[in-house]
């Protein structure tokens, strides 16, 4: 199935689909500063919805994240994800 794609060329999966986390981790991971604003900005996303993703990714994967003042770290990508697999959802 086609998901539309933002003016980045991120697609835009549902709210309760797996993939929408994934995005939001690997822009975590590829942006220099990823703020809130910046993350908003480069995935689509509602800024609102991003603190709920980040600590669905926590919960449902055993990702390790920390926000230090505005910016997001990751500090391992868990168990579960493999970060070559999950990165290819960003431009799917």
């Amino acid at each position: 199935m086609d998901y539309p794609k933002n003016e980045f060329g991120v697609p835009q999966y549902p709210d309760n689909d797996a993939r929408r986390l994934f995005v939001l981790l690997s822009a975590i991971d590829l942006l220099e500063r990823p703020t809130v604003s910046a993350i908003a900005d480069l995935t689509g996303f509602e800024r609102d919805s991003i603190d709920a993703g980040v600590n669905r990714l926590r919960e449902e994967f055993g990702v390790v994240l920390h926000k230090v003042g505005d910016i997001y770290h990751i500090d391992s990508w868990g168990e579960v994800l493999r970060k070559s697999g999950v990165k290819s959802f960003l431009k799917a």
